[in-house]
């Protein structure tokens, strides 16, 4: 059996937090050896130093936290940032106001813009400018006066922090986009694969006992029939990609990875976005005497919606085969628009006689007004039968993407006009 494939696991965002992680050690190594340097400098060192022990401890414990982005919450980043701006608001207290008006550095000193980025990589540039805010005010505080270098850094901070912010969205928009392309790309290998082994057994077997089956006659000829019908309906369901493919997904958690997962579901369970692809649903109803026509791309409808339409397309072919003979030909044409789905289904029978819909009901035979119209009724749709005798029967089905699945107890006489648009039999 060929082995299915992988796509190799791959981020861009997670280099940045491993960056992140090597920003946050080194730049508290810095802050340390800077005030080793200048110790002499300080009016009250032992500020520094207290601080210094929470700088270091908070950094080396909390680095797990700064792994990737399930990791970092915003409870950690609020924390964190916290801890940037009390030793802000702490420098005119350890040092000399000489030091001050010399634009000293701060007591965490570059330390402090690990704090505004990894909001950045979190959240985005917003998250960003939110964080460089209280940051810039801290620096004016500290300093007493908007001198020229400290508005340099708080612009510096602000710019920089921004824009890697606005290189995160950027990258993850990329990263939705490559996932969905592997998506499409892992998908179309598969029903690449599958048609190629299902033409060279199981359609070519089929195909030879339809003509086997005319051949012979008999019970050997319904037995072609049945089997032409499944090779029609196999083939469609080949060709119209309803097969189940790997399925390419963002993992947040670990960065941004794109991985391939094998779908436990059938081709007909719930996707991502908790909807069903319609034409899964329809095409079984495919056969050698009904034709589907139907959208390239996934028709999605929510699954009780989905199961509903499919249900009242099958008591539509059902009435069919039961008034239009064994031998009529029925089509079925599903389109996809804006906001409904609307799936049109036409048989070549001798039509419906004018005011038979009416009679059936009143005897009792409600297979139209329940299994087609009541279904669509209780989806907040429309079942529209059009018929004229000799011409076939033309029943449109329309439903809206976006509704409730509602019981309705009050019936409506939707009974058309006397070309023959009325409840179907």
């Amino acid at each position: 059996m060929p082995k299915r494939e992988r796509v190799v696991r791959m981020s861009v965002e997670q280099p940045l937090w491993r960056a992140l992680t090597a920003y946050r050690v080194l730049t508290m190594l810095y802050a340390v050896g800077l005030f080793t340097t200048v110790y002499d400098r300080y009016d009250r060192p032992a500020v520094a130093v207290a601080f210094y022990a929470v700088l270091c401890v908070w950094t080396l414990a909390t680095l797990p936290r700064v792994q990737n982005a399930a990791a970092c919450t915003k409870r950690f980043l609020a924390v964190d940032l916290a801890v940037a701006l009390t030793g802000i608001v702490l420098t005119p207290l350890a040092v000399s106001e000489q030091h001050i008006d010399d634009g000293g550095p701060t007591l965490p000193s570059i330390w402090t813009a690990g704090s505004v980025l990894a909001y950045a990589i979190k959240g985005g540039w917003r998250w960003a400018a939110f964080a460089s805010t209280p940051v810039a005010a801290a620096n004016l505080i500290e300093r007493g006066t908007p001198a020229r270098d400290t508005v340099h850094n708080v612009i510096l901070v602000w710019v920089a922090s921004i824009a890697i912010g606005y290189v995160v969205e950027v990258a993850r928009a990329s990263e939705r986009t490559l996932a969905r392309a592997l998506e499409i790309e892992a998908a179309t290998r598969e029903r690449e694969r599958l048609a190629r082994d299902i033409h060279d057994s199981v359609l070519q077997v089929l195909a030879m006992v339809q003509r086997r089956g005319a051949v012979i006659g008999g019970e050997a000829a319904e037995l072609g029939r049945m089997a032409g019908e499944q090779e029609v309906a196999l083939r469609t369901l080949v060709s119209g990609g309803l097969l189940p493919a790997p399925r390419v997904s963002v993992d947040a958690a670990a960065g941004a990875l794109v991985t391939t997962v094998d779908e436990p579901d059938g081709p007909d369970g719930p996707d991502r976005n908790g909807t069903v692809d319609l034409r899964s649903l329809l095409a079984p109803y495919a056969g050698a005497r009904v034709s589907l026509a139907e959208p390239g791309a996934p028709v999605p409808l929510a699954p009780a919606a989905a199961r509903e339409l499919a249900a009242a397309v099958g008591a539509a072919l059902d009435n069919v085969r039961r008034h239009a003979g064994e031998h009529a030909r029925a089509w079925i044409l599903v389109e996809d628009e804006p906001g409904e789905v609307v799936v049109t289904v036409r048989d070549d029978g001798p039509g419906i006689p004018e005011g038979r819909l009416a009679q059936a009901e009143g005897e009792g035979r409600l297979g139209v007004a329940l299994s087609i119209r009541g279904r669509l009724r209780d989806l907040g749709g429309t079942a529209e039968v059009i018929s004229v005798p000799g011409q076939g029967t033309e029943v449109e089905l329309t439903v809206p993407k976006h509704t409730k699945h509602t019981k309705r107890t009050k019936r409506t006489d939707d009974t058309k006009d006397p070309r023959g648009k009325a409840e179907r039999r």
